[in-house]
């Protein structure tokens, strides 16, 4: 299956959603290019951002995934092929 390149944007708005949040991304680690996490203190929320490369199936599944988590938001932008 084709690969492709995407970021995934997190918000992270309840603290308690982290641990599961870390070990769904830990399962998908071998399609994760790199990640970054900012705190944004004066709004309680923390934003990660994750640039994939990987099967569109599997970048969409783990978006879903993440989506099912209690106070935690994702979406998905592709690059251009």
């Amino acid at each position: 299956m084709e690969k492709r390149v995407a970021l995934l944007s997190i918000i992270v708005k309840d603290a308690e959603a982290v641990e599961s949040l870390n070990r769904l991304l830990h399962e998908y680690a071998d399609y994760i290019i790199g990640r970054q996490g900012i705190p944004y203190r004066e709004k309680n929320i923390h934003i990660i951002s994750v640039a994939m490369d990987a099967p569109t199936d599997e970048i969409n599944a783990l978006c879903g995934r993440i989506g099912r988590i209690s106070g935690v938001n994702s979406k998905v932008v592709y690059a251009n092929e």
